[in-house]
């Protein structure tokens, strides 16, 4: 029987077991809708409230500052498109970003271009990351919004988010991060970030897939994207999940109660896999920033001077002996266009495609380790031209 390695926790993560314990009730007993007034309609909504209180909890927020959504995708687009609308009302017109976001905001900036808007995306360096002095280089008295993500999805570089925030609270623009990625793999609060929206997403996090969370400081502007009723204050209408809400919350609390101890060995499994792989494949060139990275990331590329491969070959060939990694963001496979993140860091096209990343999680071990670069190096080695 093939031994199966899953090592693709960035784009998703198995759900944990406490969190379907802690979903069941609210699929089979407390079933009803927040919104009604009645006693089966309360008793959903106080938990509803809880779970809202748990993840406020975690990111140094007030309860009212967390608004449930269908995801981090969704919460990217309520962020980036609700601010800038409302910051047209304002007279403000100019959105920034960087190049090396997630399609979930590149996307919705692209939409407002069309709009009439004005998008300045900016370069990212060598490791994926934006520097402050760029974003104070661009923004001005008509930018209604900033948005750069905490953690990159692709390469796992941390950028200087508090920096940026200063840089666009200078000329009254909002600051928004994506930190879909990053919470629950590093210390994550809204507070010390100084941002005043802030993208979550349960199912990176061993939570369900289909909810997320957009933090929206008190006090900010925000048009909904959605109409039809009055949920989430307004916000963004649609009935809530009660049972996926109380299954984002467990989640959040496993991640917080082994935050540290848990990086620590996804750490020592990343490093380890570079390591040996640097000494076994000379070709490989380590993607994302060395010493500011999420602890569970290798993004490892084939410098195409020294050997020519084809990254969706190499996916599917690791596959074939049970790993599970992939090429760039999982919201892009299949598509045989080179990652934009690598293109924005400066990798050529043909390194930028032969791309691998691993992402570690709670079922993985040292064997796994070891599988994985025995098995890549046997593959590299089947591959290599002749």
């Amino acid at each position: 029987m093939i031994k199966r390695v899953y090592l693709d926790h960035t784009a998703t993560t198995p759900v944990a077991p406490e969190v379907v314990d802690a979903m069941l009730p609210y699929f089979r007993e407390t079933y009803g809708n927040a919104s009604s007034v009645h006693w089966f309609g309360q008793r959903a909504k106080e938990a509803l409230e809880r779970a809202r209180g748990t993840i406020a909890r975690a990111i140094g927020a007030e309860p009212g500052e967390v608004f449930f959504t269908s995801g981090g995708t969704e919460a990217d687009n309520l962020a980036i498109v609700g601010s800038a609308h409302a910051g047209r009302s304002r007279g403000k017109n100019h959105v920034v970003t960087t190049k090396a976001e997630h399609h979930a905001v590149l996307e919705p900036c692209d939409r407002l271009a069309e709009e009439g808007f004005a998008v300045t995306s900016l370069p990212v360096d060598g490791f994926g990351s934006t520097d402050a002095d760029h974003v104070r280089a661009v923004v001005g008295g008509s930018t209604a919004l900033v948005s750069v993500m905490l953690a990159n999805n692709e390469v796992g570089s941390i950028s200087p988010v508090r920096q940026i925030a200063e840089a666009a609270h200078a000329c009254g623009a909002r600051m928004h991060t994506d930190a879909a990625q990053a919470f629950g793999k590093i210390p994550v609060d809204a507070g010390d970030l100084d941002v005043d929206l802030m993208t979550l997403s349960a199912h990176k996090m061993y939570g369900p897939k289909g909810i997320g969370a957009l933090y929206v400081r008190r006090g900010t502007d925000l048009d909904p994207m959605l109409r039809g009723g009055g949920q989430e204050r307004g916000k963004r209408p649609g009935t809530e999940s009660v049972a996926l809400a109380v299954g984002f919350a467990k989640a959040v609390e496993l991640a917080l109660a082994g935050l540290a101890t848990e990086s620590a060995r996804l750490r020592g499994f990343r490093d380890r896999l570079e390591r040996e792989l640097c000494v076994a494949l000379p070709e490989i060139i380590l993607n994302g920033d060395p010493s500011h990275r999420l602890p569970h990331v290798a993004n490892i590329s084939f410098d195409s001077s020294k050997v020519k491969l084809e990254g969706e070959m190499l996916v599917m060939n690791m596959d074939l002996r049970g790993i599970a990694v992939t090429s760039g963001s999982a919201c892009s496979s299949g598509s045989m266009q080179p990652s934009h993140v690598l293109l924005a860091m400066g990798r050529d096209q043909a390194t930028a495609r032969a791309t691998l990343r691993f992402s570690f999680g709670r079922g993985n071990s040292e064997e796994d380790v070891e599988y994985a670069v025995s098995q890549l190096r046997e593959v590299i080695a089947q591959m290599r031209p002749r």
